[in-house]
């Protein structure tokens, strides 16, 4: 996530800011050209204000009303909701104060995943636009009811809105022995299920090919090889190929896993290049990786090693950070040569030359 500067005066400000905390604009972030906006009313609409903006008209998604999105829409457009609202098919009651602090922070995490997807120029549209659009069911629970099973289904991802409550979102991650579960990691790995039908399948005719040279074969019938999972445990020394344990459950989840992953580590490396860290080791002789990170890692030159080889130093650094504090590791993976190989082929897919 690059970091992003107040149009009015120029102070830094953050991709889930209302107000600049120096100079009291409302802000909004506007996709198109990937930037946040300080707004002045103006006639029922906004007002783009200051010397680094260009008096454009605009308004806020219909979301905003609820304090769960800042995103922004032109002032002319018919649209009521956001690039990322846009795709929302069910959301949690507003009526309900507690679901709607939630759906705040399912919000924050949909709107980070769809940020990278639109900076990697990725193809994106909604149900109403196509057959089989990204679409989201964000459902609570209902007493007496069974458990929302938060999944991928022909464009259609729901999320258990009990997810975004922290004890029980780490109740579920404690009792299905997973080192990482969050919000944005679940929007990554659905969206991955997505993006395999449409880069994939759908994708160049090569890509369909390496893809299943790569991770194996997905016509494996899938409610069998999970149930397999689920009974007999991850395979032995699934370290050695997969990403995580759960990646070797199926070729399909292989994907969604790397996909989510790539996208875990892309994200963190922009982080760290607008915030201008230098991973420079004291212990010169120890065999660590010394490294800045002054690529733009969404450029189509970028190479797949360069992008292993920064995270690599910035998650050993940012994983020391964590302990010394008394905290779970930030990046509790190993990344082995077979992995990376994965990533690459993500890397490669994202650009549009996978299986060429």
């Amino acid at each position: 996530m690059k970091l992003f500067s107040c149009t009015s005066c120029a102070q830094v400000v953050f991709f889930e800011n209302v107000v600049c905390e120096r100079c009291n604009h409302a802000l909004g972030y506007e996709s198109e050209a990937n930037r946040m906006i300080a707004l002045e009313p103006a006639d029922g609409i906004f007002v783009a204000a200051g010397t680094h903006s260009d008096g454009g008209s605009w308004k806020y998604c219909a979301n905003y009303t609820y304090g769960v999105c800042n995103w922004l829409v032109p002032g002319d457009s018919a649209d009521s909701y956001c690039r990322a609202c846009r795709h929302n098919v069910t959301v949690p009651d507003p009526a309900d104060p507690d679901h709607v602090v939630r759906w705040q922070k399912m919000e924050i995490a949909k709107r980070r995943m769809v940020y990278t997807l639109l900076q990697f120029g990725l193809p994106l549209f909604t149900r109403d636009e196509a057959d089989e659009g990204l679409g989201f069911d964000v459902l609570a629970e209902t007493p007496g009811e069974p458990h929302v099973i938060t999944g991928h289904d022909r464009g259609l991802i729901t999320i258990a809105l009990a997810e975004a409550d922290d004890a029980e979102r780490e109740s579920r991650r404690t009792s299905m022995g997973e080192p990482y579960r969050t919000l944005l990691g679940h929007f990554r790995h659905e969206v991955g299920h997505w993006y395999w039908d449409r880069l994939v399948r759908d994708g160049n005719p090569g890509a369909l090919d390496a893809c299943r040279a790569m991770f194996g074969d997905d016509t494996e019938d899938y409610g069998e090889a999970l149930q397999r999972h689920y009974q007999n445990g991850p395979k032995p020394n699934w370290q050695d190929e997969y990403v995580s344990s759960y990646a070797g459950a199926h070729a399909w989840e292989d994907f969604a896993e790397t996909w989510a992953h790539y996208l875990h580590i892309v994200d963190t490396l922009e982080t760290g290049h607008w915030w201008g860290v230098v991973v420079d080791p004291r212990v010169r002789d120890a065999g660590l990786l010394t490294t800045t990170i002054d690529f733009d890692v969404f450029a189509r030159d970028v190479e797949i090693g360069q992008v292993v080889d920064a995270w690599l130093a910035l998650s050993a650094a940012l994983n020391s950070f964590n302990r010394s504090m008394g905290h779970q590791d930030l990046y509790p993976f190993v990344i082995s040569e077979t992995v990376t190989t994965k990533l690459g082929f993500i890397h490669d897919l994202v650009r549009g030359v996978a299986g060429q």
